[in-house]
């Protein structure tokens, strides 16, 4: 009996009404689906329901439709598990029963320690001229070593690359190094400045807490939301580390194929999924995409498409969606197949675009402005249309 596919849910991450990428863009590039958070409320508090359905409002207004929250960010006092996190909990849960009051039942969220994303770079040029998000260890390394200060760091990098960080240092002017600063702790997820004696004291509390420690936090996190999530329908996705290696001394638990084991079977609940990011997982030298994805299938609420070329030291840039290590074809061709399973599609959204064409005169988001992201969601729908031979 031959396949029936339908097709996946074709989504677009939107920062709300100050994201210089409209809705109406959103239109004109043919998805459907809206990816977005309430960034104006601080991390911790509750998700009020009146701003809920306000931003649903708006939304639905252009003909489109909040399929996927992404993120409710998990406080920092839940992933160290200080004294206070079972407040901070308890706001998750009620910002959980507020969504589901509105309908909106995919939620997507990360555990990294105090980064949600690390780039040394955001403007690297690509040879068509557009520009692309970078991450260099060389680079990583002059930052913890020789501007961030970080106690022990030297021990983290081998010799081939300290002695590389060393030789750019000495090459940098000032300005260099601040523009090296902003790029490193943009992924700070408040978008505040943060200072540099601040990350070095939330470095040295992971440090106590360490792999072990921040995998338990983990556990303990879903285990306390777990009743509200089954009670309303709730599916919690998981983002995977980005990039998905330990750096300034941070741990990491979300980044290869053991650690998706360990938390799909430490709250083995239905609950309990994953965010698929072939970009963050494809940054893994030693990680198979595909090879993660058909672990987790089952347990895949929401995915991110994007692609990464790697070089030898496992620095990467973000490459075109159809370029780069990620063989995107088996992965649309593994997620179609999931999606064939499904009462209900599967969202995915174009993850992260080059900055190109109009858009380079521009100001916007890191990786996400309009046009690449635009030319990543034809490409990828086309890729649909081949796996599946469904128009």
């Amino acid at each position: 009996m031959e396949k029936k596919y339908k097709k996946l849910e074709q989504t677009w991450r939107w920062y709300g009404p100050n994201d210089p990428v409209s809705l109406q863009d959103v239109k004109q590039a043919g998805a459907t689906g809206i990816v977005t958070a309430l960034h104006h409320v601080p991390h911790g508090e509750v998700w009020p329901l009146e701003d809920i359905l306000e931003r649903k409002a708006i939304i639905e207004a252009s003909g489109l439709t909040w399929s996927v929250v992404e993120s409710v960010p998990v406080h920092e006092a839940i992933k160290t598990r200080r004294a206070d996190a079972d407040k901070y909990v308890e706001n998750y849960k009620t910002s959980l029963k507020n969504l589901s009051k509105c309908g909106i039942k995919i939620v997507c969220y990360n555990f990294m320690p105090v980064l949600d994303w690390t780039r040394t770079q955001l403007d690297l040029e690509m040879k068509d001229g557009s520009k692309a998000l970078y991450f260099n260890w060389i680079d990583l390394a002059v930052f913890d070593i020789y501007v961030l200060k970080r106690s022990k760091a030297e021990a983290d990098y081998p010799k081939s690359v300290l002695e590389r960080a060393e030789a750019k240092f000495s090459n940098l002017n000032q300005q260099q190094l601040d523009d090296l600063r902003i790029n490193v702790l943009m992924g700070i997820p408040n978008e505040k400045e943060i200072e540099l004696e601040t990350l070095r004291n939330s470095i040295s509390e992971y440090e106590k807490i360490g792999f072990k420690g921040l995998r338990e936090n983990l556990v303990y996190f879903l285990s306390s939301i777990a009743d509200v999530c089954e009670s309303e329908g709730i599916k919690m996705t998981i983002h995977p580390d980005d990039p998905p290696y330990p750096i300034l001394g941070l741990p990491r638990i979300a980044s290869t194929i053991d650690d998706f084991n360990y938390i799909l079977q430490n709250v083995n609940k239905p609950f309990n999924g994953v965010c698929f990011c072939t970009g963050s997982l494809g940054a893994g030298v030693d990680n198979n995409a595909l090879e993660i994805f058909n672990v987790v299938k089952e347990r895949v609420y929401f995915a991110h498409l994007r692609n990464v070329t790697k070089d030898e030291d496992g620095s990467f840039y973000e490459a075109d969606h159809l370029g780069g290590d990620v063989n995107m074809y088996e992965i649309m061709k593994a997620l179609s197949d999931e999606n064939a399973l499904r009462d209900k599609s599967i969202p995915f959204r174009p993850d992260h675009g080059h900055q190109m064409l109009d858009d380079l005169a521009k100001e916007t988001n890191p990786g996400y402005s309009a046009i690449g992201r635009l030319r990543g969601l034809a490409e990828l729908r086309g890729l649909e249309v081949g796996v599946t031979g469904n128009y």
